[in-house]
């Protein structure tokens, strides 16, 4: 019995929201022409006599009075929807619309079990947006003591979020530390020190760690007969001070070359930790785990080391130890550094190998980056950008090279709307953060603070690239790539300091309501000035108006009169 009553209620519910669809005109004219047969026992006529009588003897400040409260009220509910916009995304009036009175229209239900059931490509999608909304690691971030604090003692502003830093100390717990580290004194130091928030908390505690490493020999050397056992031991404690030099180069060091020196002396601890650990760690999981921490320190080093190497201006001693780092550790592409090769590659304008790299990284399988599909389209533009011209090319259509130069470019554009605005300087740089979240502004940023120059480099490239500067939104949909993720715009607001202005895709547009109710506003408060200032004028207006709105349907009324018989009401009454 409740399954047949619940049955009967869905079918009358169905049965009304489909006479609302669709016979919500014949009801319209119904009601109006009841109405007009009850107009003589309701006394329409009389009741709209007197109303008019009524308004004929109101003064004009009452019509100030009426359009001034008009204008207020309109006021307030544009300030409490642009305040709702700002804040959520979206109208308050056109949600509450969607949500409650769209299903009993006829609209389609949120909740219904037919949407629900999303097929696979839905699915796929929704996937891959929440991976491309996943925050990865920049491939090219700054020394903090060296470039982030510099920047702090010149303009007094923090360039990292604490989001950012946060996400940078997890990094560090990650590759840094295992599960051994209590076993020693110094690397139990430093996994402490790679939790503490405060960087001089964490620059002494390295410090300790080195102090106390120093410690060991002084004992051993001090042993009348000291077993080998032990000088293992002690070599074992000296060699992992590794990560103490590296919280130092980043944190400490004031200048590249005081990081880069640091950075070496990591690497000779660095070196005789993984060599030992590498022969040792098919002997257990605890074994395996610290080889694992030993192999990301060394891979960490030797990329900083490169990364110095580059910016001291030796790019070619960079390019060499980014491209034997790579062949020696093929299987760690977390760090991305074909990213940095790519971007030293550039630097020396060695086109033929950036070409090369891409050719193994861009592929279908592998993530993309700005990085990736930005050098790509640089690379493609060169060969045209020279001799290319918007009205040439208007006339003659374009050449095979200048339509891959413009695929290639409009692929880019659509992975990141947001990289154009910088390499156009048509928006101002900040220092990229530790953190960048692919497709989003933080990319954005990280990219054109590295890749800017490399595009001034080569002729006409930028003025390519202009064309597209009005893009984004015949990408909206996503013609190469998955629909551009919505969620990119509350990360990037966590990543990029607060004095940062961050570029949003798609551009919102204002809705409808926050329109209507700003022209409602506006047109009420001139009718109350106008009032006020001219009642009488105003008055004669507002009557030609009225007179002129009610014109059509006096005329209808007339009409409808003269048709139907003056008995019709008696003789319905009869019945």
């Amino acid at each position: 019995m409740a399954e047949a009553g619940t049955g009967f209620l869905e079918q009358l519910k169905s049965c009304i929201v489909w006479s609302w669809t669709y016979l919500w005109t014949l009801w319209f004219f119904i009601m109006l022409f009841l109405v007009y047969i009850l107009r003589v026992p309701l006394k329409i006529n009389d009741n709209l006599t007197t109303v008019s009588m009524f308004l004929n003897t109101l003064t004009p400040k009452f019509y100030v009075a009426l359009t001034g409260t008009s204008s207020l009220i309109s006021g307030l509910i544009l300030i409490f929807e642009w305040w709702y916009f700002r804040k959520y995304g979206t109208s308050f009036i056109e949600q509450v619309s969607v949500s409650h009175l769209r299903p009993l229209l006829g609209g389609v239900d949120n909740n219904s079990p037919n949407n629900s059931n999303t097929s696979n490509g839905d699915s796929d999608s929704n996937r891959q947006s929440v991976s491309e909304c996943k925050v990865w690691r920049n491939p090219l971030n700054l020394f903090r003591g060296a470039e982030y604090n510099r920047y702090t003692w010149v303009t007094g502003r923090e360039p990292l979020t604490y989001y950012d830093m946060n996400l940078s100390a997890q990094d560090h717990q990650t590759f840094f530390t295992c599960d051994t580290d209590h076993l020693r004194p110094a690397d139990a130091i430093m996994q402490k020190a790679w939790r503490e928030r405060n960087p001089q908390a964490r620059i002494s505690a390295a410090h300790e760690a080195l102090e106390l490493n120093e410690i060991w020999p002084r004992i051993y050397y001090g042993l009348t007969s000291p077993s080998h056992e032990l000088l293992l031991f002690v070599i074992d404690l000296i060699d992992r001070c590794a990560t103490a030099y590296i919280l130092l180069a980043e944190e400490e060091a004031t200048t590249i070359v005081e990081a880069e020196k640091l950075f070496k002396q990591a690497l000779k601890a660095g070196e005789g930790c993984y060599r030992r650990s590498q022969q040792l760690q098919h002997h257990g999981a605890q074994y395996e785990a610290q080889h694992r921490r030993d192999t990301n320190v060394l891979v960490y080093i030797k990329r900083r080391l490169a990364m110095c190497a580059r910016k001291l201006g030796k790019t070619r001693e960079a390019v060499k130890m980014m491209r034997d780092l790579m062949k020696e550790f093929p299987l760690l592409s977390m760090f991305n550094i074909h990213e940095n090769l790519l971007e030293a590659l550039l630097e020396l304008q060695a086109y033929a190998d950036v070409q090369a790299v891409l050719a193994k990284y861009d592929d279908i399988s592998l993530p993309k980056s700005a990085t990736i599909c930005y050098t790509a389209a640089l690379l493609k533009a060169r060969a045209v950008s020279d001799k290319f011209s918007p009205e040439a090319a208007s006339r003659r259509g374009l050449s095979t090279a200048e339509m891959n130069a413009v695929e290639a470019i409009h692929r880019a554009v659509e992975f990141n709307p947001h990289v154009p605005k910088y390499l156009l300087e048509m928006k101002s740089l900040i220092l990229p953060p530790e953190h960048i979240l692919k497709r989003g502004d933080s990319e954005a940023i990280a990219y054109a603070f590295f890749h800017l120059q490399h595009w001034k480099r080569v002729e006409g490239a930028l003025n390519l690239l202009h064309s597209f500067r009005m893009i984004p939104y015949p990408l909206e949909k996503g013609h190469l790539f998955y629909p551009y993720p919505i969620c990119t715009e509350t990360a990037d607001r966590e990543l990029l300091p607060s004095f940062h202005e961050v570029s949003v895709y798609p551009k919102k547009e204002l809705p409808f309501f926050i329109l209507f109710t700003a022209g409602l506003c506006s047109f009420t408060a001139m009718l109350a000035l106008l009032t006020h200032q001219f009642p009488e004028l105003m008055g004669v207006f507002a009557k030609a108006f009225l007179s002129t709105l009610f014109a059509p349907l006096n005329f209808v009324m007339e009409k409808v009169e003269s048709i139907l018989p003056s008995s019709l009401w008696h003789q319905l009454t009869r019945i």
